[in-house]
C-alpha cells in the first residue's frame, strides 16, 4: 500500500489548483485521474472571472492564461452584461478560454512542482478511521493517506461514499453541449428561439495582434436546449441530433463527437464540505447551472481556501479544527451562487411575463448602484468571510497595491507567489515583531501612498498594518497600538514558538 500526506481525487481544475498549492507548501500529494489523458479535456466551461485571475495572479500565473484567452467584460445577470471596467483591480476584466486550455495550462503548473496524476484510474471504494483513509483505486492499488479531498464532480464517488447529504432541487430545463464536425456551417453564436438559449461556436482559433481569430473548420462546440428534461446517463449522437432537430429544425449533419455531456439546472450543495479526514471542493461540493459562468471559478477558489489550511494542518502547524473554517468560509459563498443561478433561470424561460421581469431587471442593473453590487458578486471580487469585527478590509480580498519597500518596488501580490501569509507593515520600520512566527509568516515593511479601494465598498481608510493569509484574504488590521495581532496570527498560523 503506497502512502501520501494528502490524496486528490479528480484532475480538473479545481483538483489541480489544490494540488498546486499543497505543494507550494511542501505536501506530498498525488491526484488520481479516472481520465486517461490531458487531452480528453472537454470545453464545459469557457473562462475566468476577475477574482480568479487574481487568485492565479497571486501564485505568479496569471500571464500563462492571459497569454491565451480573450479579455472581454464577461460577468452578467439573467442575460445582461455587467461591466467592471471601473472597478479598482488590475484585472477589471473576464477571460474568455476554454476550459481544456485552463486544465493544459494548470497542469503545466502542476507539473513543475513535481505533483504524481495517477491517469486511467477511478476510485473503487474508500474507508476512513482516526488516522486516515483507505483509498482502493480501479487497478487494484491501494493508497493510504491522511486526508482524501473529493474533487470528482458533481456525481462525486468521494461524497456518496462519505456519506454526505446533497440536498437541493430537481432539474427543470437541461442542455447538452459538445464538441463536434458538423457536415453543413451553423450560424456560429449565441441564438434564442421558444425552447430557450442555443450557440455554436468555433473552439479553434489563434492570437492575432491581441485579437482571437478563429480558424475556419475544425470541430464546433454545440450548446442545445433539450424540448424535455433529459434522462440520466451519458448522452448520445442520437440525442444531440435529436435535440438540434427539434431546436434548429437541422442538425447539421452532426457527426464525430470529440465528447457529448448534458448539464441541468439541477440545483444541489453539500450539507457539510468536511467529514473528518474526507473534504470535499468545487462541484462535489455544489451543483447548480451554469448561468454566469461561477462554477469553474468557485471551485479554483475552493482550493484555494483550502489549500494552505490542509497544508498546515497536514505539517503540524495549526490545529485540526482549523479546517472547520474551509465549511464555514466557502459553503455560504457557494450557496449564494446557487441562489442567483437559480433566479436567472426563472428570468430566461421564454413566456412573456418572465420577458417582463427579465426587463425590469435589466433595467435596474443599468443603474450605478445595482450594477456594483451584482457585478463584483459574479466575478468575486466581494467575497467577504467572517473573521471578526472592525476596519472594512477584514475578511475580504487585500488590495494589489504599489508597494514602496526596501529592495525597491513591489505588489501586494508578488509577495503571495510562494503561498506564505504576509504581515503588511505599513507604519514605522521595525516597528513590529513577529519572531514566535518568523518560520511561517513574512514581515515586510513598506510604503504606500495612495487610496484604498474596495468592490462595491468604496474608498477605506489606510491601516498601518495588515496580516494578509495566503489566499490573499484580510485576517487582521492594525494601527499603531497592534492589538491581537497575536492571537490572529495563532488563530490563523499555529501557536507561537518558545524563545
Amino acid at each position: 500500500m503506497t502512502g501520501h500526506a494528502v490524496v486528490i481525487v479528480g484532475g480538473g481544475p479545481t483538483g489541480l489548483m489544490l494540488a498546486g498549492e499543497l505543494a507550494l507548501a511542501g505536501v506530498d500529494v498525488v491526484i488520481v485521474e479516472r481520465r486517461a489523458s490531458q487531452d480528453l479535456v472537454g470545453s464545459r466551461a469557457g473562462g475566468l472571472h476577475s477574482r480568479t485571475i487574481e487568485v492565479l495572479d497571486q501564485r505568479g500565473i496569471a500571464d500563462r492564461f492571459l497569454a491565451e484567452g480573450q479579455v472581454a467584460q464577461v460577468a452578467g445577470f439573467a442575460g445582461t452584461r455587467l461591466d467592471i471596467s471601473d472597478f479598482p483591480t488590475r484585472h477589471n476584466y473576464g477571460l474568455g478560454l476554454w476550459q481544456n486550455h485552463i486544465e493544459r495550462i494548470l497542469a503545466g503548473w502542476v507539473g513543475e512542482l513535481a505533483v504524481q496524476i495517477r491517469r486511467g484510474r477511478e476510485v473503487t471504494g474508500i474507508a476512513q478511521d482516526d488516522t486516515g483513509v483507505d483509498v482502493q483505486l480501479s487497478d487494484g492499488e491501494s493508497l493510504r493517506t491522511e486526508y482524501l479531498v473529493g474533487c470528482d464532480g458533481g456525481r462525486s464517488l468521494i461524497r456518496k461514499a462519505a456519506g454526505i447529504e446533497f440536498p437541493g432541487w430537481d432539474p427543470t430545463t437541461s442542455s447538452l453541449i459538445a464538441q463536434v464536425e458538423m457536415a453543413e456551417e451553423p450560424v456560429l453564436g449565441i441564438h434564442h428561439n421558444a425552447f430557450g438559449i442555443h450557440s455554436f461556436g468555433r473552439l479553434e482559433y489563434e492570437i492575432r495582434d491581441g485579437q482571437v481569430v478563429y480558424k475556419d473548420g475544425g470541430p464546433v462546440g454545440v450548446m442545445v436546449t433539450e424540448e424535455h428534461v433529459g434522462p440520466a446517463g451519458e448522452p448520445t449522437l442520437h440525442d444531440l441530433s435529436e435535440a438540434l432537430i427539434a431546436a434548429c429544425g437541422t442538425d447539421y449533419g452532426v457527426h464525430s463527437p470529440t465528447w457529448i455531456s448534458r448539464f441541468t439546472d439541477m440545483t444541489r450543495q453539500a450539507a457539510a464540505y468536511r467529514d473528518r479526514r474526507i473534504l470535499l471542493a468545487g462541484d462535489a461540493a455544489h451543483v447548480h447551472a451554469p448561468d454566469g459562468g461561477q462554477g469553474l471559478n468557485i471551485g479554483v477558489q475552493d482550493a484555494v481556501n483550502l489549500g494552505w489550511k490542509l497544508a498546515q494542518v497536514v505539517n503540524r502547524t495549526s490545529a485540526e479544527s482549523l479546517l472547520d473554517t474551509y465549511h464555514a468560509e466557502r459553503h455560504p459563498v457557494a450557496a449564494r451562487v446557487l441562489r442567483n443561478t437559480m433566479a436567472s433561470v426563472a428570468l430566461r424561460r421564454p413566456d412573456d411575463r418572465t420577458k417582463a421581469a427579465g426587463e425590469v431587471i435589466a433595467e435596474l442593473l443599468s443603474m450605478e448602484e445595482p450594477r456594483k453590487r451584482f457585478a463584483a458578486m459574479q466575478s468575486g471580487l466581494d467575497v467577504h468571510y467572517d473573521v471578526g469585527e472592525g476596519h472594512p478590509l477584514l475578511g475580504r480580498r487585500m488590495p494589489d497595491l504599489d508597494l514602496v519597500t526596501p529592495g525597491g518596488p513591489l505588489r501586494v501580490f508578488a509577495l503571495l507567489h510562494n503561498g506564505r501569509p504576509v504581515l503588511l507593515n505599513l507604519g514605522e520600520p521595525g516597528g513590529l515583531d513577529i519572531t514566535p512566527w518568523a518560520d511561517r509568516v513574512q514581515l515586510i515593511d513598506a510604503k504606500y501612498s495612495g487610496t484604498w479601494e474596495l468592490p462595491a465598498l468604496g474608498a477605506v481608510a489606510a491601516p498601518a498594518a495588515v496580516l494578509i493569509r495566503p489566499d490573499g484574504y484580510v485576517a487582521w488590521v492594525g494601527d499603531l497600538t497592534r492589538l491581537g495581532l497575536g492571537d490572529a496570527l495563532t488563530t490563523w498560523f499555529g501557536p507561537p514558538i518558545a524563545a
